[in-house]
């Protein structure tokens, strides 16, 4: 088993969980409101912002860096749907633009569904 933990934009979520479950994949997590940053100084959007001269945009540049709004996806799969799972992730996020999200990949060791006892891939689903 893998974990798959995906930090997506917030705008992306609910098309990232549809294109999951239309896998074939119907159980994963979706954290609330969590803020990052990638290698970038700023957000892109405030950059258009100010570049048109939005005030609040403009009031937010700065050479700090910014924390950027995102979410987190957690999704545990079978080896053999790992792929897949990154893939339509990937496929449902990629812009090309800076800010698109990261994926990182984790094994699972046991997995164990509290109300019934069922453990492993039997837990999944």
């Amino acid at each position: 088993m893998r974990e798959i933990i995906a930090v997506i934009r917030i705008n992306k979520v609910n098309e990232t969980k549809k294109a999951l479950v239309d896998a074939g994949i119907p159980a994963f997590t979706a954290t609330g409101r969590v803020m990052g940053r990638g290698k970038g100084q700023v957000h892109y959007d405030i950059l258009k912002g100010a570049e048109t001269g939005h005030p609040e945009a403009i009031a937010q540049l700065g050479n700090a860096p910014r924390l950027v709004a995102k979410r987190i996806l957690t999704v545990v799969v079978p080896e053999e749907l790992c792929k897949m799972a990154i893939d339509t992730i990937i496929r449902t996020n990629q812009t090309g633009n800076p800010g698109d999200g990261k994926i990182f990949v984790t094994p699972i060791v046991e997995t164990i569904r509290v109300r019934t006892g069922e453990e492993g891939n039997e837990a999944l689903n």
